[in-house]
């Protein structure tokens, strides 16, 4: 038996292992997911391994937020062709696959094989680039290449447009494409932040914390979409689509990170807010310092002495009250010190708690960066060991 190798791109869901591995496209739009035509090929072929073999196929199809492989016989092309011509009233496709073999196999001869690849490669694309789109549009094609419908593809818009009420995400597809738009969301929130940290004005303070506020407020109600959409994911009335055991554990690490990346921003964006508040009340308190403490008299330096007291030099406040009402006045500044100080020592307190929490997120955050490379060294070796397999096979 004969195994054409070829490598091919990793797929994001594979029909026929049921299982969705991670691919990191650029982030398309919703529209053009939904107009833009998939790419087709026919990079490799293979032998299946039935008592009466026959040759196998393998269709590549890459998609703007997935790529797969389908298997397919030539029997199936043919019938393909035939179903085409009659969803399209009789109107055959532009092309037409391959004429079949009476007197030779293509299991035998890999120059037949390989011909009749080429052939049928063409034929898949001439009907998915010709401008009349009328095979195309027809159930017989999506359902040989395992498209989803038009129906299909309004509910899966439909699916994005109603989880920003917080709906969960039961589209695997939109799943990936919703938590996307998530990460863009927290970008833009640390966007802002970091604005904050660089604005001088107080009007653009405002304006950059209450931008940030905003889509962490946001990021928060698309993180329980996405947790409520992994429930019905996993669960077992999913069907064909429902995810495997290894998908389920990624998945929910991306929510997980994305919390933590959003309480990070949260905090950093509370710490912000009471550095700028303790900044004022240190300025508040160091200018009435100033005034009242450390030169109380330094403006009157050439005023006279007072007439009647032998402690230090009369101010305004003070030359009108007699012993007693200077000591009253002594006792409500030094009130007012112990509130600013109390004040002070609250904001302290504050950024103290601020930074206990920012340690403690450092250290998951390094938990959790080990736990990563250890899911690295053992798919590494899993990698290794089908490398392996791959070379005895050829």
């Amino acid at each position: 038996m004969h195994v054409d190798v070829k490598p091919t791109p990793t797929p994001l869901f594979s029909p026929r292992s049921n299982e969705f591995t991670l691919h990191a496209p650029s982030k398309p739009s919703t529209a053009s997911v939904m107009t833009s035509q998939p790419e087709i090929s026919i990079p490799t072929t293979s032998t299946s391994t039935t008592p009466k073999p026959y040759t196998i196929y393998n269709i590549t199809l890459r998609l703007p937020l997935r790529t797969f492989t389908l298997q397919k016989r030539y029997s199936d092309f043919t019938a393909l062709h035939t179903a085409l011509t009659s969803q399209a009233s009789g109107v055959p496709p532009p092309a037409s696959p391959p004429p079949k073999s009476y007197f030779t196999s293509t299991t035998s001869s890999p120059a037949l094989a390989e011909s009749r690849r080429q052939t049928l490669q063409r034929y898949l694309q001439t009907i998915n680039t010709d401008p009349d789109d009328r095979w195309r549009n027809t159930s017989v094609w999506r359902s040989f290449l395992n498209l989803p419908s038009s129906n299909s593809a309004n509910r899966h818009h439909t699916t994005l447009n109603g989880a920003a009420s917080g709906q969960p995400i039961t589209d695997p597809v939109a799943w990936l494409d919703y938590h996307r738009d998530l990460k863009s969301v927290l970008h833009d929130a640390r966007l802002n932040i970091t604005k904050r940290d660089q604005a001088s004005a107080a009007q653009a303070q405002h304006e950059c914390s209450a931008n940030a506020k905003k889509c962490l407020v946001k990021a928060g109600t698309m993180i329980q979409s996405l947790e409520s959409g992994l429930k019905t994911l996993g669960g077992d009335t999913w069907g064909r689509e429902r995810l495997g055991e290894g998908e389920m554990r990624r998945r929910k690490d991306l929510v997980e990170s994305a919390k933590k990346e959003r309480e990070g921003l949260e905090n950093l964006l509370n710490a912000m807010a009471a550095k700028s508040s303790l900044d004022a009340t240190i300025a508040q308190a160091t200018a009435r310092d100033k005034e009242k403490l450390i030169n109380p008299g330094e403006q009157h330096n050439n005023s006279k002495h007072a007439t009647g007291r032998v402690l230090g030099k009369e101010t305004d406040r003070t030359r009108a009250l007699d012993n007693q009402g200077v000591l009253q006045l002594q006792q409500q500044l030094m009130k007012e010190q112990d509130e600013d100080v109390e004040v002070l020592a609250q904001a302290v307190a504050r950024q103290k708690k601020i930074g206990l929490e920012i340690q403690e997120e450092l250290a998951v955050q390094k938990d959790m960066l080990d736990l990563l490379d250890e899911d690295v060294d053992r798919v590494q070796g899993k990698m290794d060991v089908a490398r392996k397999r791959i070379g005895k096979i050829k």
